[in-house]
């Protein structure tokens, strides 16, 4: 089995989690499989959310239009192209951090163009955790669809459409290292060297020897829903525990170490 392989690195990123910012916007760790699709979309010039509000326009008309709501259509009608294109990629991602976890540290800036807030001045302020010099290495399973093969054209070549960003565009992102890997299948009995689903798996109990021991844990998105695009989330761990069962199919190795494809 074949994959292609880089890696994904910043100065910053800020992948939004969506259910606090009473003070704050907070980060998830890791860059999640549906914002890792935004990204490979816009290397291949696919369509996203705004483009979905108006699927009559192409995206070059959308552009230089500022639409009336009322002439858009609902954002919950259907996936937005780059999902719906490449929801179907098999991603195995790497945090190449000391135990998976990077720094993170808050920004505090304004936004003062003056309906941003109905404080007296109309500024208001803007706080936000961003990941600090972020890391990961990136696979992706091969298969016979056409997005894959221009995907990994796109990036072997060095080649993108429009710019990629971790999570937003003040994050803009750096790839490096692309090649084609060839896979085989797992190794039982040893750790998974990317993030996986911790339901699926079931760990060893006792530490591993020799070893500093680790395990980081974090509730992410690994899909979109359909109807609202409300992320769907799983418990995603990085550990060096022994994985000694599971029933998942996606995982191969790679220079005697597994990798779990999402």
């Amino acid at each position: 089995m074949k994959a292609i392989s880089f890696n994904l690195s910043g100065k910053t990123a800020m992948f939004k989690k969506p259910d606090v910012n009473s003070y704050a916007y907070f980060t998830y760790n890791n860059i999640h499989k549906p914002a890792l699709l935004g990204l490979l979309g816009a290397i291949l010039g696919l369509g996203g959310y705004i483009q979905l509000s108006n699927q009559n326009k192409s995206i070059e008309e959308e552009n230089k239009t500022i639409k009336k709501k009322a002439d858009k259509k609902p954002l919950n009608d259907g996936y937005p192209e780059f999902y719906e294109k490449l929801k179907g990629l098999k991603i195995a991602i790497t945090p190449l951090a000391p135990h998976g976890y990077f720094s993170k540290k808050i920004q505090v800036f304004n936004n003062s163009v003056g309906y941003a807030s109905k404080e007296m001045g109309g500024n208001l302020i803007v706080r936000e955790q961003w990941l600090e010099n972020p890391k990961w290495q990136i696979m992706i399973l091969a298969d016979e669809s056409e997005e894959y093969a221009k995907l990994r054209e796109y990036l072997i070549d060095e080649k993108s459409v429009f710019v990629p960003y971790l999570g937003k565009n003040d994050h803009i992102a750096n790839i490096a290292e692309v090649c084609e890997v060839e896979l085989s299948s797992m190794i039982k009995d040893i750790k998974f060297s990317s993030l996986f689903i911790k339901e699926v798996c079931t760990l060893a109990t006792t530490a591993p020897r020799n070893e500093l021991v680790f395990s980081f844990q974090e509730v992410s998105p690994i899909r979109l829903q359909e109807e609202y695009h409300f992320y769907e989330y799983a418990n995603l761990v990085f550990t060096n525990y022994k994985i000694i069962d599971t029933e998942y199919k996606d995982i191969y190795s790679l220079k005697n170490e597994n990798y779990f494809f999402l």
